[in-house]
């Protein structure tokens, strides 16, 4: 189900879902009002849900859809503005399960479509998917909501994960501490971070480097509310800016970022090289970096996420000695990235998100004193 208050934003949605032979747009509304009163005869597995529309916003609409049809997908349609970008993190806040850009600077109908087919419709599939499966460990009698994806409870056998999941494709003799976190995240991913990261301490002993998929302006946004809720300084990305402990960098979107050592100190390193796995920023390339530059003294985790983004660049961390960790399937919005990991049996732990926390300070420590804190910007 569409609901947009542009008569041609509709039109061109309709067309561009319609020629899938997967999907079926049930219908179409003008605003939240409209909306609210279609869904109990339409009965949409998804909700395509515009932000900014006259008479009832998508944020006043989305409680009242998650309130009476708690299953139901929704995904907000967004402007790429900095008040879009707020708007659609209190969205996801709020429960709407994923957001993708409204097209822009496209040059044309058709560009606007393509964007439309490699945006919008693999995150429909991939959440009907995830739809799909909580729904079928409800009728097994499974305990917990079948609408929260963040139960952390046992699930049925036909979900575990296979015994070698949790074997490394390589073990490093060396034991180092790690001097650095990495972490791969995608759909699911602000949540994630606002569950995680503000769990972590202050003085925690090594630097954070994030690639969250997300786009310009977006990413600003992310780290601005990070850093409001955390005991951490976090930032967006900046070139040539210094990697110090208690500091996390979110790679600015439509960059790829990257860390190099210098002879006293390392640096981020930003680019706008060619996309990897459909994405810029990609995990993989900072993955790479990171496993270049401290090798065993890595931790990398992948979280939350669609598609694969991560899995390769894990595989060269592992191999140069660091570790792996691995959100569970149950709490991830959708288990495509952090199960590539899995089924490369390249994690060495696989948790559900609020243990996460924890096992990262195990791991990585916190500093015994703290003469000198880097300044919050």
């Amino acid at each position: 189900m569409i609901v947009d208050d542009a008569v041609v934003v509709r039109h061109v949605l309709k067309d561009a879902l319609s020629k899938d032979s997967e999907l079926e747009v049930v219908g179409t509304a003008v605003d939240g009002n409209d909306a609210l009163e279609k869904l109990p005869r339409l009965k949409p597995d998804v909700v395509i849900l515009d932000i900014e529309m006259p008479n009832r916003t998508g944020l006043e609409t989305l409680p009242e859809i998650k309130r009476h049809w708690p299953n139901t997908i929704v995904i907000m349609f967004s402007t790429l503005t900095s008040r879009g970008a707020t708007a659609t993190l209190d969205a996801l806040v709020a429960g709407a399960d994923d957001y993708v850009t409204k097209p822009s600077n496209t040059g044309s109908m058709l560009g606007a479509i393509e964007r439309i087919n490699i945006d919008l419709i693999p995150k429909i599939k991939g959440l009907a998917q995830k739809r799909i499966a909580r729904l079928k460990i409800a009728s097994t009698g499974s305990t917990g909501s079948a609408g929260s994806t963040g139960s952390t409870g046992s699930k049925p056998s036909a979900t575990a994960l296979p015994a070698q999941s949790a074997c490394p494709i390589h073990r490093s003799a060396s034991k180092a501490r790690p001097q650095i976190l990495a972490i791969a995240v995608s759909t699911g991913g602000p949540n994630a971070l606002a569950t995680l990261i503000p769990q972590l301490p202050a003085d925690l002993n090594v630097p954070i480097v994030i690639v969250q998929h997300i786009p310009p302006v977006f990413s600003k946004a992310l780290a601005d509310r990070l850093h409001i809720k955390s005991p951490l300084a976090v930032s967006e990305g900046e070139q040539s800016a210094v990697v110090l402990p208690g500091q996390v960098w979110i790679a600015p979107g439509d960059f790829h970022m990257t860390v190099e050592r210098h002879a006293a100190h390392v640096s981020l390193v930003l680019n706008q090289a060619p996309s990897e796995n459909s994405c810029r920023p990609a995990a993989d390339v900072l993955f790479r970096s990171v496993a270049n530059v401290y090798g065993a003294a890595t931790l990398a985790l992948v979280l939350t996420g669609m598609g694969h983004d991560g899995q390769k660049g894990a595989e060269e961390i592992v191999r140069a000695g660091g570790r792996v960790i691995a959100q569970d399937e149950a709490t991830s919005v959708v288990w495509g990235m952090p199960g590539a990991v899995v089924h490369a049996g390249i994690a060495e732990e696989v948790l559900p998100l609020d243990k996460i926390g924890q096992a990262i300070v195990s791991r990585v420590g916190t500093k015994s004193s703290t003469p000198h804190m880097p300044a919050r910007p």
